[in-house]
């Protein structure tokens, strides 16, 4: 049986032909290396690279690394010379096949499917050998495989950028708020001087309310609904996909509608305390009750006592005040007594936009990092067979 793939490079005719990965490749089972010293060979495992030892089980032959067992479905390149622990089998591309068009093979089965395990996912030789696939001339191989290798390429460059400025990030909200016990941040805007004086989130807020108690429904194209799970863990923004509405009359529900610069917080389980803040371009929105909004009197600079919520102190906050005999909670009244250290009006604002802007930078960088993602998920899907 002989196919082609959707997209070609030019002057490439020529049919694919079936072949099993047996064909293609020599697969290695990886061992222990607890028995060998420090050296510069590095050791790999399911989840990337370990250390390093004085030894190779590969000393000039580059492969794909394959989980045996546990994370069986992320293939990656290992460069020579490398060490694979037990969990990892190697797998060298044999004489005519190229290791970046390997690669893409292995990224394009769908190993979950392949586990035959009823506990830990697992793979075998065996699975693996069997896998049937289609392949093409040398020639043609080497040119997908270059387009791969330079797409991975950029889709790691940004992946340092984006790594690089949330680090930024991380560094900036830890100095440029108060530690514990000081009134001053170790960083600050030019022309303020002033200490930072103390106030609890329930003097900065008009109000704290509970959400709105009904189900979710299919979207019906205005109103939005806001749920923990709908809120990203990391970058707190409200996730544009799988949008819901609630369903309720919502008539009766103008008072769970969300305002520029209202702060929800999740109020109990694994995401308690994780929070958001509502921009009007996020649309119309209403919220959830497993969420408490907060409302932020004019005064106040809401964009700063977001920013807040994303230090280490709240992260302490949260954890001593969720404490439960059951699932972890902090509610209404708990909420509007954290502690909070406030400059000037000014300087909130100074600082606000600061780190709104990274985060608008870092958002940025994520996007175009998943168009890139999604850009080779695509190609996978249309230039192999």
């Amino acid at each position: 049986m002989s196919r082609t793939p959707k997209i070609r490079f030019k002057n490439f005719n020529d049919d694919w032909e079936q072949r099993k990965l047996s064909d293609v490749v020599d697969i290695g089972s990886g061992m222990d290396y607890k028995h060998l010293d420090e050296g510069n060979i590095p050791v790999y495992g399911t989840g990337g690279y370990m250390l390093s030892v004085n030894k190779a089980l590969s000393d000039d032959k580059d492969a794909i690394g394959i989980g045996r067992k546990g994370t069986i479905d992320k293939p990656y390149i290992l460069r020579a010379p490398f060490w694979t622990v037990d969990t990892l089998f190697y797998c060298i591309p044999k004489e005519n096949y190229d290791l970046d068009f390997t690669s893409c093979l292995f990224q394009n089965v769908d190993w979950k499917k392949k586990d035959e395990s009823t506990g830990v996912p697992s793979l075998s030789k065996v699975i693996i050998n069997n896998v049937e696939t289609a392949i093409p001339t040398f020639d043609e191989q080497q040119k997908i495989g270059a387009y791969f290798s330079e797409l991975d390429n950029l889709i790691t460059l940004h992946q340092r950028k984006l790594d690089d400025l949330k680090n930024i990030k991380t560094s900036m909200l830890s100095k440029m708020f108060p530690g514990e016990g000081e009134n001053k941040p170790r960083i600050r805007f030019k022309g303020f001087n002033d200490d930072w004086e103390q106030r609890k989130l329930g003097e900065l807020s008009s109000s704290f309310e509970y959400g709105l108690n009904a189900a979710a429904k299919e979207y019906d194209g205005e109103n939005k609904y806001i749920r923990i799970t709908d809120i990203d863990d990391e970058s707190r923004e409200f996730k544009q996909e799988d949008i819901t509405s609630p369903d309720t009359d919502l008539s009766s529900a103008e008072n769970y509608k969300l305002s520029e610069g209202d702060i929800l917080f999740a109020r109990t389980g694994a995401s308690v305390g994780k929070s958001y803040i509502y921009k009007a371009s996020d649309g119309l929105v209403y919220y959830a009750g497993f969420l408490i909004r907060a409302r932020i009197k004019p005064e106040y600079n809401s964009e700063f006592v977001f920013q807040n919520t994303l230090t280490g102190n709240y992260e302490k906050f949260i954890k001593v005040t969720s404490m439960r005999s059951g699932q972890p909670g902090v509610n209404a009244q708990e909420y509007s007594q954290y502690q909070i250290m406030m400059p000037s009006k000014p300087e909130q604002d100074k600082i606000s936009d600061c780190l709104r802007n990274l985060d608008n930078l870092i958002t940025l960088h994520q996007r175009e990092l998943e168009k890139l993602q999604n850009i080779k998920k695509s190609m996978l899907e249309k230039m192999f067979v």
